[in-house]
């Protein structure tokens, strides 16, 4: 009987493995077909696109991005933008999200109910009226048209909302009486307490504005002030796209968003699991 039982257990978990490993496959194929016609020429890729071994290997894709364009200026432009985003974010959110879960005050769940129903809107529909506003106040063309709109995040504060809930009263309570102040009690307390929760949002957040396309796209007109996502259209012409220098290009974009994740994964995965059992 245990043989049998150990035998169905094993075909349970080759089976499980065998799903997985298939959905990876499927996953990691478009990156590894990336990276592989960034080191083809154009012919090539637009000849044999499938072949995954370039025959004549080169680099001439990544020297034109390069050094034929302003990758630099526009990979400090997404650092920048990135950057200041999701340090804001982060502070807001954990600020806004413990204000919410232990204050209580006249309209506090009016006020939270109203931020939920924003998460419901698409951000379509504000699109008119926020670019008229950023027109209105001179920020059109400027990198801070990308960062001031979002220096709030509905979705970060109901994150932390829910972990500073989950944190006992009687930790505050001592600090209280200690005499440390609200910020103190914020800074001290309540951030290493939330810590997973910020890891996560910290990912969500670098990838949502890193991978932005549409925001450049709609408030930027110069090419110095592009945004990597938006410069992949720089290699295009109405009637022709280098391939080749776009793929590289697509390669090195990735690699800072690779770089955040390793760092993260860690508080990313907790957070997550953690936020499942709540």
């Amino acid at each position: 009987m245990r043989s049998l039982i150990k035998g169905r257990g094993f075909k349970t978990r080759a089976l499980m493995f065998l799903i997985l490993m298939a959905v990876s496959v499927i996953i990691v194929i478009p990156y590894i077909w990336m990276l592989s016609n960034s080191f083809k020429t154009t012919v090539e890729t637009l000849t044999d696109p499938m072949h995954i071994i370039p025959r004549e290997p080169t680099l001439d894709g990544y020297i034109k991005v390069l050094t034929g364009s302003p990758f630099f200026r526009w990979l400090g432009n997404s650092c920048f933008v990135t950057g200041i985003n999701t340090i804001v974010i982060l502070f807001t959110s954990s600020l806004v999200g413990y204000i919410f879960a232990r204050f209580r005050f006249k309209g506090r769940n009016f006020l939270f109910a109203m931020l939920m129903f924003t998460m419901m809107v698409p951000a379509q529909v504000t699109m008119i009226t926020t670019f008229i506003i950023i027109d209105k106040v001179g920020l059109y063309n400027s990198v801070w048209a990308l960062i001031i709109p979002s220096f709030v995040n509905v979705f970060g504060i109901y994150l932390c909302k829910q972990y500073c809930e989950e944190i006992p009263s009687e930790m505050i309570e001592s600090a209280r009486i200690d005499g440390a102040g609200n910020f103190r009690i914020y800074l001290s307390i309540v951030l290493p307490q939330i810590r997973p929760a910020l890891g996560a949002l910290a990912i969500f957040t670098f990838m949502e504005y890193w991978n932005d396309y549409l925001n450049p796209l709609i408030y930027l007109s110069s090419t110095n002030k592009m945004t990597l996502p938006l410069a992949l259209s720089y290699f295009s012409t109405q009637h022709s796209t280098d391939l080749s220098a776009t793929m590289a290009a697509s390669s090195l974009i990735m690699i800072p968003a690779s770089i955040v994740f390793i760092m993260f994964q860690k508080q990313f995965i907790k957070g997550l699991s953690m936020t499942g059992m709540k």
